[in-house]
């Protein structure tokens, strides 16, 4: 696991470390150490924690002016045991709610399983954008994690499933990954069983 690196392709147009804006603004990442793990397994340094001892995230691009933001995340989220998603919405997504991203896309490639309890804070993540005519895209999850997730009834507040599968995403830039999951979107299901 300590060789998968965020996606780092567009480092050229938006870096977080950097962003006076962004939740981890300032973080100094050191190449060499080691320091964070899933269970027993070291991650790359480039991942930010973000609360979770089991999931790191890295947001990979924000656009203020049109509102979107788009997180990697990796290892096993676990809304059951450690309240995964109170950690996400506090630490990630309500700061950039604050500075009027409404429009969030979420890569879960390496979300390897999946634990929910309850659809609360999505529910509440869905209502803090449905004003501002935003939405959540979950991109990529894997079929196992998907089930999980419509069995917590996470998809009636989030766009995933097989409108939200762009294998090739790391291919596009930015601002084009977010126009074509705009237009995937109505492929996505609110409602999948």
């Amino acid at each position: 696991m300590h060789d998968i690196e965020p996606h780092h392709h567009w480092r050229h147009t938006y870096i977080s470390a950097e962003d006076r804006r962004s939740p981890h603004y300032g973080r100094i990442y050191d190449e060499f150490r080691f320091t964070h793990k899933i269970y027993n397994y070291f991650i790359h340094p480039q991942w930010d924690e973000f609360g979770s001892n089991t999931l790191y995230a890295k947001i990979l691009y924000v656009d203020y002016e049109l509102g979107i933001g788009i997180v990697e995340l990796i290892g096993e989220w676990n809304d059951c045991l450690s309240n995964d998603i109170l950690f996400l919405k506090q630490n990630i997504v309500d700061p950039l709610i604050n500075e009027n991203v409404s429009r969030f896309i979420l890569i879960l490639d390496n979300v390897l399983n999946f634990h929910g309890s309850d659809n609360c804070y999505y529910e509440e993540w869905y209502e803090d954008l449905a004003e501002r005519g935003g939405f959540i895209c979950f991109l990529n999850t894997l079929p196992h994690v998907l089930d999980e997730m419509c069995e917590t009834q996470i998809n009636h507040y989030v766009n995933m499933g097989p409108g939200m599968q762009i294998p090739n995403w790391r291919s596009f830039e930015p601002r084009n990954l977010a126009k074509q999951v705009e237009s995937n979107r109505s492929l996505a299901s609110h409602s999948l069983p």
